[in-house]
């Protein structure tokens, strides 16, 4: 792993260097005045230069920055859900016997918050410019291994559908590639990890929030893991995609972390 990161590093490193190269080229083309200048300082440079800077009769108006114009706090029809109906369904969503009896990423009470969409409209109301707005919320009880969707009406307030499966696993959220950051470098698996951000650092790995993450689902497939992931799928398992803020990739994909049981296994890469 340790050799790893510094072929990452190199790559980085010559990566930095050609973009800069690529700037300063660009640079040299279109800083102002360096196509067709009179180095002279003959007839024309004086009202090129004028135009240049913004002067003159054919100078260009400064131009004006316009404040974006304030978010509605309810959209219409098929408008993207607005902050704050985002807000106001996932509090209605989340609400009630799920909130009291389900389990986040974390094990803190209530249930992990995946994702918030803007549902689409039953069939009946497809053309229907009055049909209600409603947004489906997608919630993982870590308490049962359960994926629950909830459907609201943004205008009523009430939850119309309840929908509960097993054994389905969407991407994980960011609070959850987090949690699983925290979980590897907690166990002995994750020393490859703390050791490659140091020597790409200089500094101690302590914190998720160090990293930027992303994650993948992992699914258990017959014979092809250790037999501790073998329930990957039923559980909720990720495969992690670790990156040095502002720095190189840390290679950590063989890697999985089971959140539903909290704990790590290494993939045999053959």
């Amino acid at each position: 792993m340790r050799e790893k990161v510094h072929r990452h590093l190199g790559k980085i490193l010559t990566g930095a260097a050609l973009a800069a190269a690529g700037t300063a080229a660009m640079v040299a083309v279109t800083l102002p005045g360096t196509a067709g200048a009179d180095d002279s300082g003959g007839a024309g440079g004086g009202a090129r230069a004028a135009r240049q800077t913004g002067q003159g009769p054919d100078a260009a108006p400064p131009g004006v920055v316009e404040q974006a114009p304030a978010e509605p706090k309810r959209g219409t029809g098929r408008d993207p859900l607005t902050d704050d109906e985002i807000r106001r369904v996932e509090k209605l969503a989340g609400a009630g016997r799920l909130s009291a009896t389900a389990r986040d990423v974390s094990g803190a009470l209530g249930p992990q918050r995946l994702s918030t969409d803007l549902a689409e409209p039953e069939a009946a109301e497809v053309d229907d410019p009055n049909a209600p707005r409603r947004a489906d919320v997608t919630f993982y009880d870590y308490r049962t291994d359960t994926l629950v969707t909830r459907t609201v009406d943004l205008t009523t307030g009430k939850v119309e559908h309840t929908g509960t499966r097993r054994g389905v696993q969407p991407p994980p959220a960011r609070a959850e590639s987090a949690e699983a950051a925290r979980i590897l470098m907690a166990d002995p698996l994750g020393a490859g990890l703390k050791a490659d951000y140091k020597d790409a650092t200089g500094k101690d790995l302590t914190s998720p929030d160090q990293l930027e993450l992303s994650g993948g689902i992992y699914e258990a497939s017959p014979g092809a893991q250790p037999a501790v992931l073998d329930r990957c799928g039923e559980h909720r398992c990720v495969r992690l995609f670790t990156k040095v803020r502002n720095g190189p990739w840390i290679d950590t994909r063989d890697l999985v972390i089971d959140l539903s049981a909290r704990r790590t296994a290494a993939l045999d890469r053959g």
